[in-house]
């Protein structure tokens, strides 16, 4: 078996597990991490508007 199915394959053998031992534990996992990814993205892209609008 490949690397990258082998991995893939534990990664979501250990995702159904954690659903179904603590779905409340994933889900505020899952909402933080959203959280955090749209503020990465905004500030990245207000990083750009700057930067732009720095070379006047």
């Amino acid at each position: 078996m490949d690397a990258k199915k082998l991995t893939a394959l534990v990664v979501i053998v250990f995702l159904g597990f954690w659903m179904f031992t603590d779905p409340a534990g994933l889900a505020d996992t899952s909402k933080s991490a959203a959280s955090s990814g749209w503020d990465l993205t905004t500030q990245a892209f207000n990083g750009v508007i700057d930067f732009v609008g720095a070379m006047d």
